[in-house]
């Protein structure tokens, strides 16, 4: 998540350099023939590129649209993870009479987040961050999840006998959750108790579906696909029908479509790649849905009502962009 005012105009221009060469060369070449060489055959109407443009806006919008839903789901999500971690603290203290259960409880839970979230971060091969643009850009901040290794973290968190039921486990988070379970089974006093922690347990759950739906299912291929393939056909034309439309303001200025071509070429390409760049919220890209602060906020929070010390630090943004 991008943490700042905004992205400046130097991180856009550098995100975007490799494009705007190739749109100015996209350029050069039509207007070149065409003022030099006198191939004003080169010239095509405005009307059917515009149509294209139009239907290109309309696909874009779409995209970008579905992409920022994908975003703001996945920011409700844990904004729920984070109330029902809290709340189920709460309950915990308020009603397991051993505090080192209690503690082994928290604790357990702090693991389902820290194992929740290195799940999420894994790559999926319709993600982009292999792009080389967002490779560059990576070096700006640090992925937790893909520099430090879970176990050392599962360890401290958890007792050796937890530790080993995870071992050769396909999905630690549901297993996390099943030990929580079968532990407040033998703990809680009363079944109305016992209830109220399966209702959470299986918020939690249920959070956690959602998370997953998100992760392992992309936004739909075909749209991407086509609405990527109409942009580069646009792309292409735009040269050719400015030739006419400045030829025609006087002698000379058809050399004006070169950056006028250029940044209707960029508009287009760039409101896709903004898309591009939001449709997965757990891809490790800077404008995911920051995670690994939120985990951090919520073990803060749980350690504090323990009654730990010293606790750790919250996460701060590097270079403005919060994982």
């Amino acid at each position: 998540m991008h943490a700042g005012n905004q992205y400046t105009f130097r991180e856009v221009a550098i995100w975007t350099r490799r494009e705007t060469a190739l749109f100015l060369i996209l350029a050069a070449f039509p207007t070149t023939l065409y003022a030099r060489f006198n191939c004003h055959w080169l010239a095509l109407p405005w009307l059917p590129i515009a149509m294209i443009g139009t239907a290109v806006a309309f696909l874009t919008g779409f995209k970008n649209n579905a992409s920022y839903s994908r975003l703001w789901e996945a920011r409700q999500i844990w904004g729920s993870i984070v109330n029902s971690s809290r709340a189920m603290a709460i309950l915990i203290k308020a009603t397991i009479a051993d505090p080192e259960a209690g503690r082994r409880l928290i604790h357990r839970h702090i693991a389902w987040l820290t194992a929740l979230r290195y799940q999420l971060r894994e790559a999926r091969v319709w993600e982009n961050m292999t792009r080389r643009y967002n490779a560059e850009y990576q070096s700006n901040y640090k992925v937790a999840e893909w520099s430090d290794p879970i176990e050392p973290i599962l360890k401290s968190l958890l007792s050796p006998a937890d530790f080993a039921a995870l071992d050769g486990k396909k999905n630690r988070t549901v297993h996390l959750l099943d030990l929580q379970s079968q532990d407040l089974a033998t703990l809680v006093p009363t079944e109305l108790t016992h209830l109220e922690f399966q209702r959470h347990i299986a918020a939690l759950l249920d959070a956690q579906g959602r998370c997953e739906r998100i992760k392992n299912f992309p936004y739909p291929r075909q749209f991407a696909t086509l609405n990527h393939f109409f942009t580069w056909l646009l792309i292409f034309f735009v040269p050719f029908g400015l030739l006419q439309e400045f030829n025609r303001l006087g002698e000379g200025l058809v050399w004006l479509n070169i950056p006028a071509s250029a940044i209707v070429c960029w508009v287009f390409h760039t409101m896709d790649k903004i898309g591009e760049s939001s449709e997965n919220p757990f891809q490790g890209g800077p404008n995911d849905v920051p995670i690994t602060a939120m985990s951090r906020t919520i073990e803060i929070d749980l350690r504090d009502l323990l009654g730990e010390a010293p606790l750790p630090a919250a996460l701060q943004p590097e270079n403005n962009i919060l994982m």
